[in-house]
């Protein structure tokens, strides 16, 4: 029952101490208590020691996968201090692992810039720990305190005498608060390597001790180490690209601000700019990424028409298109950022877009002018891009035309009777034979099917205009109904372009369909068709991938019988694991060499059936990780893709970039 205005009084109000606020909330503090928050605790403490690093106390770190599930953090940096807080009266080292909102972040004479403003970094992870210990090495000796759950169960001890300096801090996430506590060695890698670049010239290592991880007995151990920085981070990015040129590499400082830029264009369709700030990803952009878009656009329009590459009569290149093969990695150093939300995914600083703007246009004028072969490619570029760009856009008045006269829906679409997109699924079908057992094997209220015939376009080597040419990819594209970014990005706004015309936008908010399932062979050809869809979805439809729209349904590959029951196996791994449970029972065993062989009784109950399927989440943790791979498998230079087959071909039999 709820309570009357008159029960609601001062007892009602509930003051939560120290770190109880984060244990009640964990989600509001990293997140997510799943997979996502179990390694935001880590980075938690990793950001700590590359703020260190950026304060040129630290170059080296030290990660490590310990075999009883806990992690710990060691970098050779100042040391967290020890001695009394004036006004806590307890030691410092206890009141930043303990309190909220304390910590030197907040002090510009400690620390210059920093990931962890929010100051909420290190006693969140402390929090959220079943156990924790740290170490610091200060002045000669070690000294070392215990938690349990956020709350210290020893004082500050002195262990010992100890040269040099540093902080080690070793914790076992929570049971009871995580839904998964093994931490993932790819995902803690691939943001480790990220951070070696960012952080150039610092040793980082990351080390696996768990039994499952060992390689010939020993720990698995990856060391990640970059002198080049952000210069190297693009050509990084840009393997398996030709690139037209050496990164374009500046870094500016004003009044406390600091730019580094690193650009480098490759023959590609796409463009591919990550930004940063103090370290942390800004995967939403914000005002720093704003500025920097703005002043190349009209850097290169200004270039291109006072070196006569660019008639006065001819429109400016778009912003789109002069990003059209460009991969770029802005980082920014700032004092006091300002993020929306405590994520840290969009920078708000108003001051910052006009600040990046102006170096970003001073230091890539410089270039052009200075470098006019490579600048000559550039502008070339544009050009191409320009002209492909009014090719697509009467391709895309011709597929929304299309679109119209058809009713507004593709005709082999069957569609549910539900309007509500939030419990709606589109099932995209490889097959028309397989399209017709799930038409039959659906929940019609609210499943729908799409059919798709053969192989869709490779959109990884094909412009816009090709793309749009490909009857499957209309179908998608009119069926999905929130049309598609015609700058093969993530549909960001951007505002006008410079000649006044709107940019074409993927508008999730009319997206049909709030389950998008891709349905296809359990075999290689099916691995093939949905790296496909899934390369499509990723160069123009991406926030149905962000805002976790999409997802990849296993259909098994054996059906086994035992009498009047039935079993699905979905790999051979499950068929042994069954065999096993099964033990010396007489079974039949069916092969499904394809969804055309399953009648719609197996495939509702298999793929169909919420209560039974099994549907994978397509992710974006790492984005710069999954362009590179998509750029080497699907991109039209071979050797690259000769290498990475080789090299992991012993890992799986049907490779999935999103498994």
């Amino acid at each position: 029952m709820a309570k009357s205005k008159r029960d609601y009084t001062a007892r009602s109000i509930q003051v939560m101490k120290g770190l109880e606020a984060v244990r009640r909330r964990p989600a509001m503090y990293i997140g997510s208590t799943s997979e996502r928050g179990l390694h935001h605790i880590l980075y938690e403490v990793v950001d700590n020691s590359i703020d260190e690093v950026f304060a040129e106390a630290c170059d080296r770190i030290d990660v490590t996968l310990h075999a009883d599930g806990s992690a710990s953090v060691a970098d050779n940096g100042s040391g967290i201090p020890v001695d009394m807080h004036p006004t806590e009266k307890r030691p410092a080292l206890e009141v930043v692992m303990t309190m909220l909102h304390a910590g030197g972040k907040f002090d510009s004479s400690s620390y210059k810039v920093s990931g962890g403003l929010h100051g909420v970094g290190v006693s969140c992870t402390n929090a959220l720990s079943e156990r924790l210990e740290v170490q610091v090495v200060r002045d000669g000796e070690r000294h070392v305190q215990r938690y349990e759950r956020g709350v210290p169960v020893t004082d500050v001890e002195v262990k010992g005498k100890k040269k040099g300096s540093g902080t080690t801090i070793a914790f076992t996430p929570d049971p009871e608060i995580f839904t998964v506590t093994d931490f993932d060695f790819d995902t803690v890698a691939h943001r480790l390597r990220e951070l070696s670049f960012l952080a150039g010239g610092c040793r980082i290592t990351l080390t696996d001790e768990r039994e499952d991880a060992r390689e010939d007995g020993e720990p698995r151990c990856e060391v990640f180490h970059h002198k080049g920085g952000i210069a190297q981070y693009v050509e990084h990015l840009n393997e398996g690209k030709d690139a037209l040129h050496k990164p374009i590499h500046f870094v500016r400082e004003v009044e406390g601000t600091t730019v580094e830029i690193a650009i480098q264009y490759h023959d590609g369709l796409h463009e591919n700019i990550f930004s940063y700030v103090n370290a942390i990803h800004t995967a939403e952009g914000g005002t720093h990424l704003s500025g920097f878009k703005t002043a190349v656009t009209r850097a290169i329009n200004a270039y291109a028409l006072s070196s006569g590459l660019r008639k006065e009569k001819e429109r400016n290149f778009t912003g789109d298109e002069v990003r059209e093969g460009m991969t770029a990695v802005l980082s920014l150093k700032h004092m006091d950022p300002q993020f929306e939300g405590q994520t840290k995914t969009k920078l708000g600083n108003s001051e910052v877009e006009g600040l990046v703007h102006s170096i970003v246009y001073e230091c890539l004028g410089e270039f052009l002018e200075e470098h006019p072969r490579d600048a000559r490619r550039i502008v070339g570029q544009c050009v191409i891009a320009a002209r492909a760009n009014d090719a697509a856009r009467k391709a895309a008045d011709a597929t929304r035309k299309t679109a119209l006269s058809s009713g507004g829906l593709p005709g082999k679409l069957a569609d549910c009777a539900s309007r509500d997109p939030e419990e709606c699924e589109l099932f995209l079908v490889e097959g028309d034979s397989a399209g017709g057992n799930a038409k039959q094997a659906r929940n019609a209220r609210n499943q729908a099917i799409l059919p798709l015939r053969g192989v869709i376009i490779n959109v990884e080597k094909n412009r816009l205009d090709k793309i749009l040419d490909n009857v499957e990819i209309q179908a998608m594209i009119t069926a999905l109904g929130a049309g598609f970014s015609l700058n093969g990005g993530n549909g960001e706004a951007e505002g006008e372009h410079e000649n006044g015309e709107a940019s074409s936008k993927f508008d999730l908010s009319k997206l049909r369909y709030g389950k998008i399932i891709i349905l296809a062979d359990a075999d290689v050809d099916g691995s093939h068709i949905r790296t496909l869809i899934l390369t499509f979805f990723y160069r123009y439809m991406q926030p149905l991938i962000r805002e976790g729209h999409l997802y990849i349904a296993q259909p098994p590959l054996y059906r086994i019988k035992v009498g009047s029951k039935t079993y699905y196996a979905l790999d051979d791994d499950d068929l042994q694991r069954l065999r096993g449970e099964l033990g010396n029972r007489r079974i039949t065993i069916n092969y499904f060499k394809g969804l055309s062989e399953m009648d719609a009784n197996d495939l509702a109950d298999t793929t169909m059936d919420p209560e039974h399927r099994v549907l994978r989440l397509v992710t974006m943790d790492d984005a710069a990780e999954a362009d590179r791979i998509i750029s080497t498998l699907m991109g039209s230079k071979v050797a690259p893709r000769r290498e990475f087959i080789a090299e992991h071909a012993r890992e799986t039999r049907n490779l999935d970039l999103w498994a």
